[in-house]
C-alpha cells in the first residue's frame, strides 16, 4: 500500500511584497520586519470578508508565506500576530505594495497596501530617448499645478499624468526647447498631520507613504475610479507618449525620510515592521534627524540600500523611467558614523546597477546634518544641484546691482565667469566636467523668476506659520517697490533682469534647468514656500498678457541659441576641462588680465565660445554695470597667438536690452566697437 502526502507549498523570502508563487492560484507574501516576532497578513477577499495568514516562515527577517484568496487589486496590511487590531483598522503597510489606497473615516484616513499585478502594459515599439547629458534641458514640473488652469486641455484631463502627454502640453514643451520633464513627487504621499487644521495639504509631495506606487491623485477620475491598475496604465501612458515625443522622464524621489514623521505619530508601516533597522538613530536611541523631517532613513542599513535600488529598478523597467532627482541625497549617502562619503555602497551600487546604467542620476548635494553641504562630491556618473550657481547669478544680477543702485559698490565679473564655465572648479576634484552641473537659478523651493525681481523679502503668511518659514537668504531685488507695481520703470527694469537671469542660466556650460513657468514670468505673489498651497498661487496660468508672452519669445530664442552653440560640443566626457574652448576679453577686445578679473569694479567681459575642433560658435558680451559700455570686439590682433581662425565680423544675434531688440541682424567687423547696455548681455554670431 502506497500513501501520498500533500505537502504545503513554499514560500520565499524573496522578491519582497506580493507575488504569483509557484503554486497556482497562490501568492507569495515577504516582507522585511526583524522587529517583529510573528506576522500574520490581513486581507479582504473577494467577498468582500476580511481574512489573515499568518506568515509562517522566517529567514534573515524576512517573515514570507504563500497565501490563497488574496486577489488583484484587493486590499492587505500586515500585523503582528497576538495583538489586538489597532482601533481604527490602520494596519501596517507593505514597504513594497504597487498600490497604496485611502479610506477616510471619521477619526481620519486609513492606508491599506492594494496588490496590483504588474504587466500587461504594451509598450509598442516605443523606446527611451537617452538624451545626451550635454543636450539637456531640464524642466521642474507639477503635475498638477502644471495642466490644471490650462484652456486648451479637456477639462477631465487637467491636472493628471494623461494632460502632461495631451498634444498641447507636448506641442508646448518641443517648441520650447525642452527635452527631459522631472516631475516632483509622484510616489503616493500623504498630508502632514500640522496641515489638515489649517485647511492645507502638502501639494509638492515630499512626504512619502509608498516607493512603488503612482500617485492617485494625479490620475484622471476614471483612472481613479478603474483601480490602482488603470492609475498605473495612465502613468505609463503618459511616459510612452512623452517618450514618442523625444521627451525624457526624470522623477523627484524621497527616499531620505518617510511620511511617518516623529516618533509620536502612529506607525505606518517601517516603523512598524523595524524602526531599529529603517530609521537612523543616535547614541542616545532617538532618531537623528538630518532631514528636518522628524525621521531619516537608516542608509547604513543594506536593506534601506536595497529597499531604495529596488524601487528605482522598478520604475525604469516598469515604468520606463529616465532618471531620478533624489531630494537630500547626502542622508541617503553617510555612513553607520553618519558621515558622508562619495564611496557609500548606495552610491557605488546605483552607479554600478545594470537596470539603472544609462539613467540619469541627480543629487540634490545637501542635507541639515553636519557635513551637509556636499555640492561638487558626489562620483562621477553623478549629476549635482549646482547652488553655487544660483546663489553667484543671484548675487551679480539682483544683490550687486542693488547695491550699484544704492550708490555702493559690487563685485567683479570673475565669479560668474566660473559660472559660465561649468564651475569646474567644484566638479573637477571629483573627476567630473560641466555635464555633472545641473545649472539653476530657481526650483520648486524658494522665489519664482519674477519674484527674485519684485520681492526683496519673502510673503509666506498663507501657509499659517506667521512667515517663519522658508528660506532668508534669497539674494532677491525688488528694483525699488516691494510686489506689483504700475510703475513702468521699475517694470522695465524688472523684465529685463529676468532675461539677463534667464540668459545667463542658458549659455552657460552645464545643465541648466527651468522651473516651471519661469520661462513667462510665474508670480507666487513672494511665497518662498508654497509647499502647502494647491491652488491658483501655485498652479500655472496660461492666459499670458504681453510680458509674458516676451520673456517667452525670449526663452525660446536662448535655447535655440544654445542648440547651435553646443552643435560643435564633443558629446562624450570631455577628455579635458571643457573650459579650455572658452576664451575670455575684455572690453577693450583684448585678453582678460589676472588685476582685471580681480578689479571689483570689472563687471563687463566678452567670451568667444569655441570647440575642440578650432570651430568658432559665438560671442557673448556681459555688462554688469550701471552704464553703457563701449567695447571694442576682438579682432585679428588679439587672435594671433591663439589656435583659433581669423574673425571678420560680428553679427548681433540677441540681446536682453529691450531698446536693442531692433538693432538685432546688425554686423560689425571684428576689432571694431559697439556698445553694450547697462546690466544686459549681447549674444553675437561669428
Amino acid at each position: 500500500m502506497s500513501v501520498s502526502l500533500e505537502l504545503s507549498p513554499p514560500s520565499s523570502e524573496f522578491p519582497l511584497g506580493v507575488h504569483p508563487s509557484r503554486a497556482l492560484r497562490s501568492l507569495n507574501v515577504a516582507v522585511y520586519a526583524p522587529g517583529v516576532s510573528a506576522l500574520a497578513v490581513h486581507f479582504q477577499a473577494q467577498d468582500g470578508t476580511w481574512q489573515s495568514t499568518a506568515l509562517s516562515d522566517y529567514t534573515d527577517g524576512v517573515h514570507h508565506g504563500v497565501v490563497d484568496g488574496l486577489a488583484d487589486s484587493a486590499r492587505y496590511g500586515f500585523w503582528p500576530v497576538g495583538t489586538a487590531l489597532p482601533e481604527k483598522n490602520q494596519l501596517l503597510l507593505d514597504p513594497y505594495a504597487r498600490g497604496v489606497d485611502t479610506v477616510n473615516s471619521d477619526a481620519g484616513p486609513v492606508y491599506w497596501s492594494v496588490y496590483v499585478d504588474d504587466g500587461g502594459f504594451d509598450w509598442g515599439a516605443t523606446a527611451p530617448p537617452r538624451t545626451h547629458w550635454r543636450d539637456t534641458v531640464v524642466y521642474e514640473a507639477h503635475v498638477k499645478g502644471l495642466t490644471q488652469l490650462h484652456p486648451d486641455i479637456p477639462v477631465e484631463l487637467r491636472g493628471t499624468y494623461a494632460g502632461l502627454a495631451h498634444p498641447v502640453m507636448v506641442g508646448y514643451l518641443k517648441d520650447l526647447g525642452i527635452t527631459a520633464v522631472e516631475l516632483l513627487p509622484i510616489h503616493f504621499h500623504i498630508d502632514e498631520p500640522h496641515l489638515g487644521p489649517l485647511g492645507l495639504t502638502n501639494y509638492w509631495g515630499y512626504n512619502t507613504l509608498g516607493y512603488f506606487a503612482p500617485h492617485p491623485g494625479y490620475a484622471t477620475e476614471a483612472a481613479r475610479a478603474a483601480g490602482p491598475k488603470a492609475v498605473q496604465d495612465e502613468f505609463k501612458g503618459m511616459v510612452k507618449l512623452l517618450h514618442e515625443a523625444g521627451l525624457e522622464v526624470l522623477l523627484d524621489v524621497v527616499y531620505n525620510h518617510t511620511a511617518e514623521g516623529p516618533p509620536d505619530l502612529p506607525a505606518l508601516s517601517w516603523r512598524g515592521l523595524g524602526d531599529e533597522e529603517y530609521y537612523r538613530h543616535g547614541d542616545n536611541g532617538r532618531y537623528l534627524d538630518t532631514t528636518g523631517c522628524g525621521n531619516t532613513m537608516n542608509f547604513a542599513h543594506p536593506r534601506v540600500i536595497a529597499l531604495a535600488l529596488d524601487s528605482l529598478r522598478y520604475w525604469v523597467e516598469e515604468f520606463q523611467v529616465d532618471g531620478f532627482r533624489f531630494d537630500l541625497a547626502v542622508s541617503m549617502a553617510r555612513d553607520e558614523n553618519h558621515t558622508f562619503s562619495p564611496r557609500h555602497p548606495f552610491l557605488v551600487a546605483a552607479g554600478a546597477d545594470g537596470a539603472l546604467r544609462g539613467v540619469k542620476l541627480i543629487a540634490e548635494p545637501w542635507d541639515i546634518g553636519m557635513g551637509g553641504w556636499q555640492t561638487g562630491n558626489f562620483p562621477q556618473g553623478w549629476a549635482d544641484w549646482n547652488d553655487g550657481f544660483r546663489d553667484t547669478v543671484r548675487d551679480f544680477w539682483l544683490t550687486d546691482q542693488a547695491s550699484l543702485a544704492a550708490g555702493a559698490g559690487a563685485g567683479s565679473v570673475a565669479r560668474l565667469a566660473g559660472c559660465l564655465s561649468g564651475s569646474a572648479e567644484v566638479f573637477g576634484p571629483s573627476g567630473r566636467t560641466s555635464i555633472s552641473s545641473i545649472n539653476l537659478i530657481t526650483a520648486h523651493d524658494g522665489f519664482t523668476l519674477a519674484d527674485l525681481t519684485s520681492y526683496s523679502r519673502k510673503h509666506n503668511e498663507a501657509n499659517g506659520e506667521q512667515n517663519r518659514d522658508g528660506h532668508n537668504d534669497n539674494r532677491s531685488y525688488n528694483h525699488g517697490m516691494e510686489g506689483p507695481t504700475d510703475q513702468e520703470g521699475i517694470a522695465a527694469a524688472r523684465s529685463q533682469t529676468s532675461r539677463n537671469l534667464m540668459a545667463t542660466l542658458l549659455l552657460s556650460l552645464g545643465v541648466p534647468m527651468i522651473t516651471a513657468g519661469d520661462e513667462f514670468g510665474r508670480s507666487q505673489r513672494g511665497n518662498n514656500n508654497a509647499y502647502c498651497q494647491d491652488n491658483s498661487l501655485t498652479w500655472l496660468h496660461w492666459d499670458h498678457d504681453d510680458d509674458a508672452r516676451y520673456l517667452l519669445g525670449h526663452t525660446r530664442s536662448l535655447l535655440r541659441i544654445r542648440r547651435e552653440f553646443l552643435a560643435h560640443q564633443p558629446h562624450g566626457y570631455p577628455a579635458r576641462d571643457d573650459s579650455s574652448y572658452l576664451h575670455w576679453f575684455n572690453p577693450a577686445g583684448t585678453p582678460m588680465t589676472q588685476d582685471q578679473w580681480t578689479a571689483p569694479g570689472s563687471r563687463t567681459v566678452q567670451l568667444l565660445l569655441g570647440s575642440p575642433d578650432g570651430i568658432l560658435d559665438g560671442l557673448v558680451v556681459i555688462n554688469g554695470s550701471a552704464h553703457d559700455e563701449k567695447i571694442i570686439l576682438p579682432g585679428r590682433d588679439a587672435l594671433k597667438d591663439s589656435s583659433l581662425p581669423s574673425i571678420t565680423r560680428f553679427e548681433l544675434r540677441y540681446t536682453t536690452a529691450t531698446d536693442q531688440d531692433r538693432r538685432r541682424g546688425a554686423r560689425v567687423g571684428s576689432g571694431e566697437a559697439d556698445v553694450v547696455p547697462a546690466n544686459s548681455i549681447s549674444v553675437y554670431r561669428v
